[in-house]
């Protein structure tokens, strides 16, 4: 099967069409009343990768378009953890490998985020999502011993970098699925850029970054589902990565049991945070990607604390019980909807 590991690609494939679908709206409707100039005209573009449908609309350049789906095509290829051609596969197989610049920096823009994260994000968590059956749809439930000789093989800081060769130990394995998606959009955002266009909305699977404004000068809205279904929330943003992790989207239930595809690395199980999901939004999809994971493994407390101590992401946290916690930074553009729009939205400031 081609494309990255399905724990970091095809978690969010369920609620990427119900992404499709409401982006297809939201675009459509910014398209009224545009002017009929070359700049002002809408183009879509809906194609299959990592897993998942991507769809890509922007004003502008038809060009641009080709270009964009080569350039997700080509970070497929490069990063994919199942794909014998690739350079992960190959490094994952040989336990040390010369690769390229672009696949060197990702790497190590991975294990940089890890160490912010203390390890809540990690890209070498791959060994367990693959014993939890997340990577064959063969679900189980590893025991103790199997966990615990495979937490032996999951930590970020014993992957050695130098320059583009990058060496594992033993048995470790490196799966950039969860920040493939946001990398790809950031590279596709500086893309746009370069070809003159200012307007466009980037839907990777659920993983949204919206660049610029409408042509109309509004921002765009972007959704966030509700766990228990329907929307959550929506968010006027423009120049903004918009990138939601949440145990719903990919599980399954054994013995009574809900066991969710987010894998904490510190115990090798699915993560039991008390959170529902988290939606972060930067100006970085590769950072937002990496975050949305790292603060759900952190759960509210910690996520908090962190949030507290950065400068560069806003955050959406809904709590299992049915809760909503929006940092500050979102106040102004936030929207809350469904059983949302009754209840009480709890603001987390910069500063307790």
């Amino acid at each position: 099967m081609s494309g990255l590991s399905k724990s970091g690609f095809a978690a969010r494939s369920i609620t990427a069409r119900l992404f499709a679908v409401f982006f297809a709206a939201v675009i459509a409707a910014s398209a009224v009343g545009a002017p009929a100039c070359k700049k002002d005209e809408k183009r879509s573009l809906t194609f299959f990768a990592m897993d998942t449908v991507m769809d890509i609309s922007l004003y502008g350049s038809a060009d641009a378009l080709d270009t964009a789906q080569k350039t997700v095509l080509d970070i497929e290829k490069a990063l994919s953890v199942t794909d014998a051609g690739s350079e992960i596969f190959k490094l994952n197989e040989a336990g040390a490998l010369s690769v390229s610049e672009s696949t060197a920096n990702i790497i190590k823009t991975a294990l940089a985020l890890a160490e912010r994260t203390g390890g809540a994000f990690d890209p070498t968590v791959y060994p367990l999502v693959h014993a939890w059956g997340f990577t064959t749809g063969e679900h189980r439930v590893p025991t103790d011993d199997e966990i615990a000789a495979l937490i032996k093989k999951v930590d970020y800081r014993a992957v050695e970098t130098d320059g583009g060769r990058i060496a594992l130990p033993e048995g470790f394995m490196l799966d950039l699925g969860g920040i493939a998606k946001g990398y790809a959009s950031d590279r596709l955002v500086e893309l746009f850029k370069a070809e003159g266009v200012e307007s466009a909305v980037i839907n990777l699977g659920g993983n949204v970054h919206a660049l610029g404004k409408k042509p109309s000068g509004e921002a765009w809205n972007i959704a966030i589902n509700d766990p228990a279904g329907g929307y959550a929330a929506i968010l006027a943003v423009s120049d903004r990565a918009v990138i939601t992790s949440g145990g719903y989207e990919r599980n399954f239930t054994l013995d009574g049991i809900t066991y969710c595809h987010i894998i904490d690395p510190e115990t090798g199980r699915p993560a039991d945070s008390g959170l529902a999901s988290v939606t972060v939004v930067s100006s970085s999809g590769t950072l937002a990607d990496a975050l949305s994971t790292a603060l759900y493994v952190m759960g509210l407390e910690n996520a908090v604390e962190f949030y507290r101590n950065s400068s560069d992401f806003d955050a959406v946290f809904i709590l299992e019980s049915g809760g909503m916690y929006v940092t500050e930074g979102l106040k102004d553009i936030l929207s809350p909807k469904g059983r949302f729009g009754s209840e009480a939205i709890h603001f987390i400031k910069k500063q307790p």
